[in-house]
């Protein structure tokens, strides 16, 4: 099977890759087209996800389509943009239809989960690797960014933490669980829910947001140096599930939430003044810290002791002592 037929075969043919609104030209030319409404922005993010790094190799290419382009698109609920549009760049080492038929149908859901629209991409020979690039909308001016957090805001996320990190031992089979706390955690790896709604309501309401990737603290450290800042996180307020808890025990879940990404879910810095609208308007807002004058991130117990650990989050290319 060549290329273009691979294409049409998997992917353009499929639900998500017909025209839909913002989309004028979608797949089958040399580039799409886009149409932005007047006083909006453009927002562009893009993710790689390469095997053996982001995702075992023995893995459910359904529940890896899935997974590929929720990462992505979390990036989209993290500025508080209205999704538009995605391309996929596939690097194939052969060309497998049962693989790419199941992979095509994950990624078509999700897709179609998050409004987005496929329009375009590549394909080539090589290690698996997936490039997800994604467009969204915004009103000028209105994007959430990483550094308006101010002294007196509340930090907040947008739901519990850490179930993916907590999923890995399973995704890897290094362990077992009961089944419905194994279904649970790994729902929460291979299917993160990007908080798109959510993201739009924090517009004209939020300071400061991004999703958590690399873990709470990591990624409460963007905002931090981006804001010039000091966030303060309160280990004892952090929001971690049932599954979780009995999965792990309380400390490592701990752990889990602060240190080890891959959750998807929105944190960012409000007024406290925003709270209660939010909450009434049903969403799953929990205060886990606040922001103060200073610099960098600091982890509190219950008695307001300092108790930051050394390793924050997952980084790329860290050297090893």
């Amino acid at each position: 099977m060549g290329e273009f037929e691979l294409i049409r075969n998997f992917f353009a043919a499929a639900p998500c890759a017909q025209t839909g609104e913002g989309v004028v030209l979608g797949i089958g030319d040399d580039c799409a087209l886009l149409a932005v409404p007047p006083g909006e922005q453009l927002a562009i993010s893009t993710d790689t996800l390469v095997v053996g790094v982001h995702f075992p190799e023995a893995c459910d290419p359904f529940l890896l389509g899935q997974r590929a382009l929720a990462v992505a698109a979390s990036d989209l609920a993290a500025m508080g943009a209205t999704p538009l549009a995605f391309t996929l760049a596939l690097t194939l080492p052969d060309v497998d239809p049962d693989w790419l038929q199941a992979f095509a149908h994950g990624l078509n859901l999700m897709a179609q989960s998050c409004s987005l629209s496929l329009v375009g991409g590549d394909t080539t020979r090589g290690p698996l690797s997936l490039t997800m690039t994604v467009f969204g909308r915004v009103p000028a001016g209105q994007a959430l960014t990483r550094s308006g957090a101010r002294p007196g805001d509340l930090l907040c996320v947008g739901g519990p933490l850490g179930d993916a990190a907590g999923a890995l031992p399973l995704v890897l089979n290094q362990r077992s669980a009961e089944a419905s706390i194994a279904h649970a955690l790994l729902a929460q790896y291979w299917s993160p829910q990007p908080q798109l709604a959510l993201g739009l309501a924090l517009r004209g309401k939020a300071t400061a947001a991004l999703d958590i990737s690399d873990g709470l603290l990591a990624d409460c450290g963007h905002i931090a140096l981006a804001s010039g800042v000091r966030v303060v996180v309160d280990r004892d307020a952090l929001p971690l599930s049932a599954p979780l808890t009995t999965f792990l025990g309380l400390e490592a879940a701990r752990n889990a939430a602060l240190s080890g990404g891959d959750d998807y879910v929105l944190a960012f810095t409000l007024p406290a003044s925003q709270l209660a609208g939010l909450l009434a308007a049903g969403f799953s807002v929990h205060v886990v810290g606040r922001v103060v004058a200073g610099q960098g991130v600091a982890l509190i117990d219950g008695a307001g002791q300092d108790v930051t650990p050394s390793t924050r989050g997952y980084q790329h290319f860290r050297e090893t002592p």
